[in-house]
């Protein structure tokens, strides 16, 4: 199993207020004795295009803002084309923790806890998405996550879960107009340890545990790694060809005690584009941490 976390983030992460508040406008500078020097060309190329998901971590445990930023798409290591096919996700913010409670990668949590809500952890569906009813955001059972790989290859992985005695599981879904379908699902676990034991179970001997429609995977060549919270750990598939009925793409996240599971697929003649699904990864990812 061979990690893949190289890359520049997909934003940056700056503190915020403890409300998940968006990010103030500043305020209009008053009239300068003389005219002020024209802005770098490369600043009004960046205005001039749409925005890139940046997200905004800190706070004090109550809760914390991601704001949205204007930046060169040339910035942003294959991100780099005129029009990427990135989705327009909702302003970000992380949940409120209970009082007393830290941040899973901060100093007073060595265990890498998440104590916030779990269904509040979940990435939100992008502008223009049809929710999916069955995965809309609440709990799920165990059986829903694992009836997300082939039937055959269900039993021993069921068997691993069951005995990691998982203590939640949330997902949501959505369908976009092109028609790719995203499913998203965290698990967590009572440590660390059991999440990452978990994942091994699913690549142990090299080879995933194979998702409905997708009976062959392989490493996503493509993927840089960008935006990955330091302490976690991503790891990004694509399935062989030839494809089936639908391409296939899958990544999982594990960030403490928490494994996520993305699911991108879209049936047809064109396949899922690379582009929309590392930014849900990234984003998935960053919201863990």
């Amino acid at each position: 199993m061979t990690e893949q976390t190289t890359g520049t983030p997909a934003g940056t992460v700056p503190a915020a207020p403890a409300e998940a508040t968006p990010v103030p406008q500043a305020p209009e500078p008053l009239p300068a004795l003389a005219p002020a020097p024209k802005p770098p060309r490369r600043v009004l190329r960046a205005i001039a295009r749409w925005t890139v998901a940046a997200l905004v971590l800190g706070g004090f445990g109550a809760g914390t803002a991601f704001g949205v930023t204007s930046m060169e798409r040339t910035d942003v290591p294959g991100l780099a084309t005129e029009s990427d096919g990135r989705w327009d996700y909702p302003e970000l913010s992380l949940p409120a923790l209970p009082a007393g409670s830290p941040r899973p990668y901060s100093d007073g949590n060595v265990a890498e806890i998440h104590h916030a809500d779990l269904r509040r952890l979940l990435l939100p569906a992008p502008a223009g998405a049809t929710a999916d009813k069955k995965l809309d955001g609440g709990w799920v059972s165990t059986e829903q996550y694992l009836s997300e790989y082939a039937e055959g290859k269900r039993s021993g992985i069921g068997q691993t879960l069951k005995d990691s005695a998982p203590r939640h599981v949330a997902a949501r879904g959505w369908t976009m107009p092109d028609g790719t379908s995203t499913r998203i699902y965290l698990v967590r676990f009572n440590s660390t340890a059991f999440a990452q034991s978990f994942l091994d179970s699913i690549t142990a001997g090299g080879s995933l545990v194979p998702l409905v429609g997708a009976p062959e995977t392989v490493l996503d060549e493509g993927w840089s790694g960008g935006g990955k919270v330091e302490g976690t750990s991503s790891y990004v598939y694509d399935e062989a060809k030839p494809y089936g009925e639908a391409r296939v793409r899958q990544g999982y996240v594990v960030a403490g005690d928490t494994l996520a599971l993305v699911v991108q697929s879209r049936k047809g003649k064109e396949s899922t584009r690379s582009v929309p699904f590392h930014q849900t990864v990234i984003l998935q990812n960053q919201l863990l941490g």
